[in-house]
């Protein structure tokens, strides 16, 4: 139990460390002078420097003892993390970001080999359910927190830093070492082993699937914020804060309130799927999940004035179904390789990831515009 509460609150901090930058993104072009377009490259720096790292880290991933490679790249997240706290200015911050998102992507990808080297296939799916829901948590606590602090930028990330210190000692004290990958070490040319990894058929199959399933959700969630409080009122994920704001009249004190009701339920659907996909199947899962999901994306970037109820049932139908998605997604995925090689193909799994979601980023930002009335335009296009 406390091995996957001690992978669970490493997934939470570099999660909240990513996510705290969307629902602030009204407060981040405001107090760096910036426009949408440089809010995007601002949160494609950490995605793209974890895709980069992602690939880098295929070197050695498998090369090393699970536990102190993981513990180890924590802890250069942290001070990573510390660092962008203390960044004066645009550029500087920027730097810091892909530091961080160099270090906590690489996590990601491990936390997820590491689930698959120690729990059967047959339970893995609500084990990555109680690990992925630190997504949850990273909304339910941690956004909230980070509105109300909207006012010192610099704390939110020192409190990461802090809160991430004490999960390192956590996880020093509960997570084994895991060390059967290493008796099936091959010598030899390394980049060659990753070539072959990489453009195996089944595994390339798996990276276009996990790419597209980033692709569809990250060029949402950056402006929901700012939709939702200038053209309908409220906010969602990377634009999901920017476009409820600006476009659905909702009021920027009740993105929180969006955020709280997206994570609990999320928190409390995360168990349940991860249950439904082990019982049910997990491709039957997946397709009923990825099906039922294109409803509240499309009514999302579509929404006009409504009432806050409104913006709230489909916000969390929003959140649950599409992070739903990721866990028989991530069960499916970590299947289909050896495990002596899961590893590495797992950094390559997150870099995918990682380089969809931050092209996502990039290509959102440059569809969406704000018009001169102060709402975003072009949302719809992104749905």
């Amino acid at each position: 139990r406390f091995f996957l509460f001690s992978l669970a609150g490493i997934q939470f901090t570099h999660i909240l460390d990513f996510m705290i930058m969307m629902p602030l993104g009204p407060e981040f072009i405001r107090e760096l002078n910036i426009n949408t377009h440089e809010f995007g490259l601002l949160l494609s720096s950490y995605t793209f420097a974890a895709a980069i790292a992602g690939i880098f880290a295929t070197y050695f991933v498998d090369r090393f003892e699970r536990r102190i490679l993981l513990l180890s790249l924590y802890g250069c997240f942290i001070v990573a993390t510390l660092i962008c706290g203390l960044a004066p200015d645009y550029h500087s911050l920027f730097v810091a970001r892909a530091f961080a998102g160099a270090f906590g992507g690489i996590l990601g990808s491990l936390v997820q080999t590491i689930i698959a080297d120690s729990i059967p296939f047959e339970r893995r799916g609500k084990a990555l359910g109680t690990v992925m829901a630190a997504f949850s948590v990273s909304t339910v606590a941690g956004v909230p927190l980070s509105l109300f602090l909207a006012n010192n930028i610099p704390a939110f990330f020192i409190f990461i830093a802090l809160i991430s210190t004490l999960i390192l000692y956590l996880g020093y004290r509960n997570i084994p070492k895991i060390t059967g990958h290493l008796d099936h070490i091959h010598e030899g040319s390394r980049l060659s082993q990753i070539w072959t990894i990489f453009f195996a058929k089944q595994h390339l199959r798996a990276f276009v699937f996990m790419g597209f399933i980033m692709l569809t959700g990250f060029s949402v969630i950056p402006y929901i914020a700012l939709y939702l409080t200038a053209n309908v009122g409220f906010s969602v994920i990377p634009y999901i804060a920017l476009y409820l704001t600006a476009n659905v009249g909702i009021d920027n004190s009740y993105i929180s309130l969006i955020y709280l009701c997206g994570g609990l339920a999320t928190l409390l659907s995360s168990r349940m799927i991860g249950h439904l996909a082990d019982k049910y199947g997990k491709v039957k899962v997946f397709r009923a999940l990825a099906i039922i999901s294109l409803i509240p994306l499309l009514v999302t970037t579509n929404l006009m004035p409504v009432p806050l109820w409104v913006v709230l049932v489909n916000s969390t139908a929003f959140f649950v179904l599409v992070s739903g998605r990721m866990i028989p997604a991530m069960a499916i995925v970590s299947q289909v390789v050896d495990a002596k090689i899961r590893g590495t193909f797992m950094s390559l799994v997150g870099s995918v990831q990682m380089l969809a979601s931050g092209l996502a980023s990039v290509i959102a930002g440059m569809v969406v515009t704000i018009g001169s009335d102060g709402k975003m335009d072009h949302y719809n296009l992104v749905g």
